[in-house]
C-alpha cells in the first residue's frame, strides 16, 4: 500500500464513529503520523461521535454553531493554534465555506509553502435568498485549494462545473467498511415454501422512513411470501410496532422487530436475508449489506450512493415515494435468480472498488500529487 511520507493534519467539523476506521487506516499510511481536529455536532443532528482514534492523534475543539438552514455557519476555536502545535506537512480541510476558521488555516499553510486539500460532497448550485453571492463565495473558496477530493462522481462533476481543473479533482468513494474478508456468501437459488426476507438495519428514527417500508409491505400480495426483519432500536420503535400491528392483522410473524443485534447474531441475520432496504436517509449499513452479497434498495440522497448502487446490484428510488417503493419491492422479489446475481454484484463492488482501503489509496495519491508524498 502506498504511503504519504510526512505528517498529515485533517480538520473535520465533527468526528462520527463510522469514520474512525478510515482515519485509523489513513493514519497508518502516513509515515509522520496523522493529527485530526474536530468538535461536537448540534444536538438536533443526533450524530454519534468518536472519543478517540487508534492510529491518529485526535484534538477536540469547541464548535460555535451560528444561524441555521442555508445561512448556517460554524467557527472552530483554536484551529490555527492546533496547526502551530502539530506543524503538519500537508493539511486536508472540509471543502465548505461555512466553516469560518478555514481561511486562517489556509493562510497558515500558504505562509509555509505547504499544500492544502479540500474534501467534500461537492458544490451544488445555490438557490434562494442571496444565492448568487453564495455561489461566488463557493468558487472563491474552492480555488484556494491545491486539490479537491470528492465523495462521488456527482461531487466531482459539481467541482468541475465551477471551473476547477479536472487534474486537481480526485474521487474517493465514500466508504465506511473495509474490504470484505474471505469468500462471498453463497445463497440458494431456490427457497421452496420459504419466504424471502427483506431486511432493514439501522437506528429507528423518522428520517429512516421505516414506516414507508411497513406500508409498502402491507400493500404487497400475500402469495409473494415475503417477510420483513427490522434490526435496530430508537425513538420510533413503539410507533412502528403499532403501525405494523394495525396493518398486518394475521398471527403469522410477517414483520419481526429484532431489536439491536451485534456480532454473531447480526452476522446470522445478514446471512439469512435476501434483500436490504433503506427507504430513507442515512445508509451506514448499505455497504455492510453489500459485503454479505445482498442486493439493495435505497432512497436517492446526496450523490454519495450513486456510485455504490447501480442497475447491476440494486435500485435507487425517489425519497418519500411509496408507490415507487411498492413497485420496486415487487420487481426485486419477482426473480430470485436475478436477485442472487445482483447480490454477487454488490459483493464485487465493495470488494474491488468501494471500501476503506481504496479510499485511503486515493487520499495518498492526492497527497503525492500536491506535496512530498
Amino acid at each position: 500500500m502506498p504511503k504519504f511520507s510526512g505528517h498529515l493534519a485533517i480538520q473535520q467539523r465533527v468526528l462520527p464513529i463510522y469514520r474512525g476506521p478510515f482515519f485509523d487506516a489513513l493514519g497508518a499510511s502516513c509515515t509522520g503520523g496523522l493529527s485530526l481536529f474536530a468538535g461536537d455536532p448540534r444536538p438536533i443532528e443526533s450524530i454519534s461521535v468518536a472519543e478517540s482514534l487508534n492510529a491518529a492523534q485526535y484534538t477536540h475543539t469547541k464548535n460555535r454553531h451560528m444561524f441555521s438552514g442555508s445561512f448556517y455557519a460554524c467557527y472552530q476555536e483554536n484551529l490555527v493554534k492546533w496547526l502551530d502545535d502539530t506543524n503538519p506537512d500537508a493539511l486536508i480541510l472540509e471543502a465548505n465555506p461555512r466553516y469560518l476558521a478555514s481561511p486562517a488555516a489556509i493562510k497558515w499553510m500558504r505562509e509555509r509553502g505547504r499544500p492544502v486539500i479540500g474534501w467534500g460532497l461537492g458544490a451544488p448550485i445555490q438557490t434562494g435568498l442571496g444565492a448568487g453571492l453564495r455561489q461566488k463565495n463557493w468558487m472563491r473558496f474552492l480555488n484556494r485549494f491545491d486539490a479537491l477530493i470528492a465523495y462521488s462522481q456527482r461531487g466531482a462533476a459539481e467541482y468541475a462545473a465551477l471551473g476547477i481543473p479536472e487534474n486537481k479533482i480526485f474521487i474517493a468513494h465514500n466508504a465506511v467498511s473495509p474490504r470484505p474478508e474471505g469468500e462471498m456468501l453463497e445463497r440458494p437459488l431456490f427457497k421452496a415454501n420459504e419466504p424471502l426476507v427483506i431486511l432493514f438495519v439501522g437506528r429507528l428514527q423518522a428520517r429512516k422512513r421505516v414506516d414507508s417500508l411497513i406500508r409498502a409491505f402491507a400493500s404487497i400480495p400475500k402469495e409473494l411470501m415475503l417477510r420483513i426483519w427490522i434490526v435496530g432500536d430508537g425513538p420510533e420503535r413503539a410507533s412502528l410496532e403499532a403501525l405494523a400491528s394495525k396493518l398486518i392483522s394475521e398471527d403469522v410473524p410477517e414483520i419481526r422487530f429484532l431489536g439491536e443485534r451485534y456480532g454473531p447474531e447480526l452476522n446470522q441475520i445478514w446471512g439469512e436475508s435476501d434483500l436490504f432496504v433503506l427507504p430513507g436517509t442515512g445508509g451506514l449499513a448499505v455497504q455492510e449489506a453489500m459485503s454479505y452479497a445482498l442486493p439493495v434498495i435505497v432512497a436517492e440522497g446526496d450523490g454519495t450512493q450513486d456510485d455504490l448502487i447501480r442497475r447491476e446490484n440494486g435500485w435507487q428510488i425517489p425519497p418519500n415515494d411509496l408507490d415507487a417503493l411498492i413497485a420496486t419491492l415487487k420487481e426485486a422479489t419477482a426473480d430470485i435468480v436475478r436477485l442472487r446475481e445482483m447480490g454477487a454484484a454488490s459483493w464485487r463492488i465493495v470488494s474491488e472498488e468501494i471500501n476503506v482501503e481504496k479510499m485511503v489509496d486515493v487520499f495518498v495519491e492526492a497527497l503525492g500529487k500536491v506535496g512530498k508524498g
